[in-house]
């Protein structure tokens, strides 16, 4: 397990501090602020730890309120609001400097026979093997750069590109980083985590529940050609939604299938399904966030 990985799993665990009341530190990947994922991990992390042991998330819902601050700790508190005889329900509000910044309510159900369908088919792309990962691609793009281009470059946005992550990431046709083409709101990116995880099934949920925080947003913005680092594009997480539909291992890849069904009112929806390497379909996700050009409403 990588250095970085086991740090974030060490965050994701949480210190219990009472009775339904976690406290969780955060890992800078250079953002400077809290990572999206980061924090519904966590919130995730704090409803899983108050329900029975044979029962596992088969859904989330939750809403960003305001950015975190990535240096000061965040407070869990849960709310225990159903114990049902297969479901168990919990809300769960993160807590900064007294104020929310992240809400969820999150449903855990106990494992029982059922009907079994999957409509959903994996996408024909390369295999995972052989191709880059962000950071080689990222580190490739700063290599080609002019010098000068290279010392203009802010700390900030070499930081982002070239931070270690504790989950692997291979995007099958990756565009550049900056000044991308116009292209067709669709993605395709293998995902993994840089090392082996605990056998604990709660884990790996976890774990991809962070993940999936990660290019939603971008794939809304392709069709106008441009990126998160383009001056004057502001992009936010406003909510995230998340379904659970089979067991699977996190520390082999999974394809996540991304689309941006929408984009309206300064606001993009984009939807992602992820995928074992032999096209079962493990989970689904659905997030709306903030994608404003500043440069036409300044």
């Amino acid at each position: 397990m990588s250095t970085v990985l086991a740090d974030l799993i060490a965050r994701l665990e949480l210190e219990r501090i009472e009775e339904n009341l976690f406290r969780g530190q955060s890992q800078d990947l250079g953002w400077g602020r809290v990572f999206g994922g980061q924090v519904l991990g966590q919130a995730l992390s704090a409803a899983e730890q108050t329900v029975p042991v044979d029962r596992m998330v088969h859904s989330f819902h939750g809403y960003f309120l305001r950015p975190g601050d990535a240096a000061r700790p965040i407070v869990f508190m849960v709310d225990p609001i159903r114990d049902g005889k297969s479901f168990t329900t919990r809300r769960v509000v993160a807590v900064q400097d007294g104020r929310p910044i992240y809400t969820m309510a999150a449903s855990f159900q106990v494992e029982e026979p059922g009907f079994d369908h999957q409509a959903a088919t994996m996408p024909a792309v390369p295999g995972p093997d052989g191709l880059l990962s962000e950071r080689e691609l990222a580190e490739r793009y700063v290599a080609a750069m002019p010098a000068a281009a290279q010392a203009a470059m802010p700390a900030v946005m070499r930081e982002r590109l070239l931070a270690d992550r504790p989950i692997e990431i291979r995007p099958v046709s990756p565009p550049p980083p900056i000044d991308p083409p116009r292209t067709e709101p669709v993605r395709r990116v293998w995902f993994r985590a840089s090392g082996a995880l605990p056998d604990r099934r709660a884990i790996h949920e976890i774990v991809l529940a962070y993940a999936s925080d990660f290019h939603l947003l971008g794939t809304a913005l392709q069709p106008h050609g441009v990126s998160w680092l383009t001056p004057g594009i502001q992009v936010a997480s406003l909510d995230h939604a998340m379904w659970f539909h089979r067991p699977f291992r996190f520390d082999d890849w999974l394809l996540y299938d991304l689309d941006s069904p929408s984009a309206q009112g300064s606001r993009g929806l984009a939807h992602g399904r992820w995928f074992t390497r032999d096209g079962v379909l493990v989970a689904s996700t659905m997030q709306e966030g903030l994608v404003r050009d500043r440069t036409r409403t300044a």
